[in-house]
C-alpha cells in the first residue's frame, strides 16, 4: 500500500514505516493557526486535518496520513520551545505531574477521509534544575511539543507512562495500522 505521508518529522517518517515501506514523504506548507474554543483531543485533530487537506489536490489517488502531536497539562497546550527559557519553564512545570500526549491522525484518499486521535498520559519524575538544564544542553528539546523527546534522552525524564508510547513519539502505529486497514 502506497501511502502519502503529509508531515517533516523524522520520527513519523520512521514509524510509519512499520506499516509500510512504499512511502513518499510530502511536508505540507500550510497555516497551523488553532482555531478559537477548541482544546487538547480537538487540537491534535484539527492540525491533522488541514496538513492532510494541504496535499490533498497533489495526491488524488493515493492514501494521504497526515498527523500532529500536542502536549497538554491541564487546559494549557505546551508545543515546541522558541528559547532555553521557554523549554525549562514548560519542563518545570511538566516535573512531578501527569500530563496528556494527543496525536490527531487524518487519512485521506480522494472524497473520503477519517480522522482519530489517541491519549497517553505520561508521568514525570520530580527534576531538579540542575536535571533539566542537562537535559536542555543535549538540544534535543527544541524540536518537540512539550519540550522532551521521550524516544531519546528526555526518556530519563518520565517515570511512567499509560497508553501507546508511540502515540508520544509522534504516531500511534498499531491503531493507526487498523484505521488503514478498515479504510
Amino acid at each position: 500500500m502506497k501511502v502519502i505521508l503529509a508531515s517533516a518529522s523524522p520520527r513519523r517518517q520512521e514509524l510509519i514505516k512499520m506499516i509500510t515501506e512504499d512511502v513518499i514523504v510530502n511536508p505540507c506548507d500550510c497555516d497551523e493557526t488553532i482555531k478559537e474554543g477548541l482544546v487538547g483531543r480537538e487540537i491534535a485533530e484539527y492540525l491533522s486535518k488541514i496538513k492532510g487537506k494541504a496535499v490533498k489536490e497533489q495526491f488524488e489517488e493515493e492514501i494521504i496520513v497526515s498527523a500532529d502531536t500536542i502536549v497538554c497539562l491541564g487546559d494549557a497546550v505546551l508545543g515546541k520551545p522558541a528559547s532555553r527559557e521557554d523549554a525549562f519553564n514548560m519542563l518545570r512545570s511538566l516535573s512531578g505531574r501527569t500530563h496528556s500526549v494527543f496525536t490527531g491522525v487524518t487519512i485521506i484518499k480522494g472524497e473520503k477521509q477519517k480522522t482519530f486521535s489517541q491519549e497517553t498520559k505520561v508521568t514525570f519524575y520530580d527534576l531538579s534544575d540542575e536535571e533539566i538544564d542537562e537535559y536542555i544542553n543535549t538540544n534535543e528539546c527544541f524540536d518537540k511539543a512539550g519540550a522532551y523527546g521521550i524516544q531519546g534522552k528526555g526518556g530519563l525524564l518520565v517515570k511512567e507512562i499509560s497508553g501507546d508510547y508511540f502515540n508520544v513519539v509522534g504516531l500511534p502505529v498499531a491503531k493507526l495500522k487498523r484505521e488503514l486497514n478498515n479504510f
